[in-house]
């Protein structure tokens, strides 16, 4: 966000000042970029490192003059074309116009009037998402376009083209903001959009993990005055906002690729002058492997995704504090409730502790989830705030994106029960969470962006689909949603990221299906929904589903049970794979259940007394709220 008015003042004083001086012996300066383009007075970290690009403007030096703020010192590097300013704020500093001079073998040469803004009240003690939320993710670009005028913009490549799976097809903020009163209703509190960062690149951007400016929203979404609003809508409907954000890998088209700051900014950078290209491994155990080879080690984090997507090296301290303060700005500035981290395991692990430890400094109620793909529970929770790692680790990220429990419910859900198979995987799966330092603060999912389509993947058995939402709702961590699932949308079984990500029936001029009014839904989708929605509705006032205890019993003749409990409520689910009816006794379940209570069953609204026996139906869900 860059105050094109401010600059183009500087840019005229300094050209006045370089005309009095004498124009042949003092070139005119500019800021071409200023980055961050502001902060806020009363933030805890003291310190603050401006990025400054302009011709040759490492060649001056800084000063200024005001009650709180000092220059604690500048950096350079090998690009003469930046300068890194560093401040030190005082806790008492006043907002205010801070001015910036930069002087010139003594003589005054440019004027900056950095802007040290009011923060929100109470802003640091703003509260994350939690496991009494659940998360609807979705990509901005597929669901819904509220504003046609944006859909193609001068100077930026991708273009729209909706008959195309891998293109835009016009998705953006105020489609996302039109559809804030359908999100609520439903029952959702949180939404996860993909990244709204600017991504020009030439082809295949809308997805929002190839940014090429890490301060402005792309403009085929909106403006990032229009994000800020979009974020207060949402909060006034009681919905929190998170960002994801991506610390690993920029697109090649970001504006630093053009005239780098310096000659290690990127990892394999000799890359872009001809060497051979190094693509990531992949390797995600190597960073916790023993016995790993350094060259396994450094090709993980250091290769490139692809070779459009230049790896950052966050080992870099001017590039690392670029990042971290990026991340705090777009938190304070568009008042966030969290952040989703992207491809977290692949960036430098001494900097992800650094920036989630400076994130938690400023917001300590705050919640960050890293997405770790790994099937293997060992793994994820190496990265987990609070594990006590062997080799020392300390990560500062509350969350994880809990990939092993969303592999161990689609095996379970699809799988033959037997005495190695079906229910037993996914029962000794949440077994292992005793690894985890907070297993119930991790967030658990059906499916997203990168994956099919969970009711294609459960071949499109309605029953089954019943029973993965409800275990995602009623189960311990912080449930995720993708969009499009709460009416069964469909899609290759194998990664097909343009048909998983298909449009969001209704959200474009002309639809004739549109599930945002129910228009045009067939029966397996009304039914879906309607699901979704009498779950997540109930939700809200669960008490035991937000932090009360878990007891699972061994699955048995098919059927999984398991009780969600507190004080003040139980929950009781049973699962029922079998295409018969199963009586289950309830004696084996009396070191939790009181006998003869009575039940409200969530799904059907019934009334069902709990006294010796309970009745499951075949290829049946109960979702048993007892008070």
């Amino acid at each position: 966000m860059y105050n094109k008015n401010l600059l183009s003042k500087n840019i005229l004083a300094a050209a006045a000042l370089s005309c009095g001086l004498n124009a042949q012996a003092v070139p005119a300066f500019q800021i071409e970029r200023l980055e961050p383009a502001n902060w806020w007075a009363g933030m805890q970290h003291p310190q603050l490192q401006l990025m400054l690009y302009g011709k040759d403007i490492a060649k001056l030096t800084p000063a200024l003059n005001y009650d709180g703020v000092s220059l604690a010192g500048v950096e350079r590097t090998a690009n003469p074309n930046y300068l890194f300013v560093n401040l030190t704020l005082e806790k008492d500093v006043k907002p205010g116009d801070v001015t910036l001079q930069f002087s010139l073998d003594g003589e005054t040469v440019l004027s900056h009037n950095y802007p040290l803004l009011k923060r929100r009240e109470a802003s640091a003690k703003r509260q994350g998402f939690s496991a009494a939320d659940v998360i609807y993710l979705l990509v901005p670009d597929r669901f819904a376009n509220g504003n046609p005028a944006n859909d193609n913009q001068p100077g930026m490549a991708d273009k729209l083209n909706r008959a195309d799976d891998n293109s835009r097809h016009g998705g953006d903020l105020a489609g996302m903001q039109s559809a804030l009163g359908y999100i609520a209703d439903m029952g959702y509190t949180t939404i996860w959009p993909t990244p709204l960062t600017e991504n020009n690149q030439s082809a295949y951007s809308y997805h929002g993990y190839a940014a090429t400016d890490l301060y402005n929203i792309d403009a085929r979404f909106g403006t990032n005055s229009q994000y800020r609003d979009f974020v207060a809508t949402a909060n006034s409907k009681g919905i929190k906002v998170i960002q994801d954000i991506i610390l690993n890998h920029i697109g090649n088209g970001h504006w630093w690729l053009k005239d780098l700051p310096d000659n290690n900014w990127l990892n394999n950078q000799e890359f872009l002058t001809g060497k051979p290209f190094i693509g990531t491994n992949h390797s995600r155990s190597t960073v916790q492997d023993p016995y790993a080879s350094k060259i396994d080690s450094a090709q993980f984090t250091d290769g490139w995704f692809v070779d459009t997507m230049p790896d950052l090296n966050q080992r870099h301290p001017l590039l690392a504090t670029y990042l971290i303060q990026n991340s705090i700005w777009w938190v304070e500035y568009a008042n966030l409730s969290g952040i989703r981290e992207d491809t977290y395991s692949y960036a430098d692990k001494a900097f992800l502790s650094e920036w989630a430890r400076r994130i938690m400094q400023e917001y300590p109620q705050f919640n960050i989830v890293g997405e770790e793909w790994s099937p293997n529970p060992l793994i994820v929770s190496y990265w987990q705030a609070g594990k006590q790692n062997k080799d020392g680790y300390v990560s500062h990220t509350p969350s994880m994106l809990d990939f092993p429990l969303y592999d161990a419910m689609l095996k379970a859900m699809n799988d033959d029960e037997s005495w190695n198979g079906g229910w037993i995987g996914l029962y000794e799966m949440l077994s292992n969470d005793h690894i985890y330092a907070k297993p119930f603060n991790l967030v658990t999912f059906e499916g997203n962006h990168d994956t099919a389509r969970i009711f294609s993947l459960l071949n499109e058995d309605i029953n089954l689909y019943r029973m993965a939402i409800s275990y995602l709702l009623t189960m311990r961590g912080i449930p995720q949603m993708f969009y499009g699932t709460e009416i069964a949308m469909q899609s290759p079984k194998f990664r097909d990221d343009g048909k998983v990500r298909a449009d969001f029936p209704g959200g474009w001029a002309g639809d004739t299906v549109n599930a945002f009014t129910g228009k045009g839904l067939n029966t397996t989708q009304q039914t879906a929904q309607q699901l979704v929605k009498t779950l997540l509705n109930w939700r809200k006032t669960a008490t035991a589903i937000h932090s009360g205890k878990l007891m699972h019993f061994a699955p048995d003749n098919g059927t999984y049970t398991y009780f969600r409990y507190n004080d003040k409520q139980m929950v009781m689910v049973v699962m029922n794979k079998q295409s018969e009816p199963v009586t289950l006794d309830l004696v084996r379940f009396s070191e939790v259940l009181p006998h003869g209570k009575s039940a409200t069953e969530v799904i059907s609204g019934k009334t069902i007394k709990l006294d010796k026996q309970l009745s499951v139906p075949a290829r049946g869900t109960l979702v048993l709220d007892i008070r």
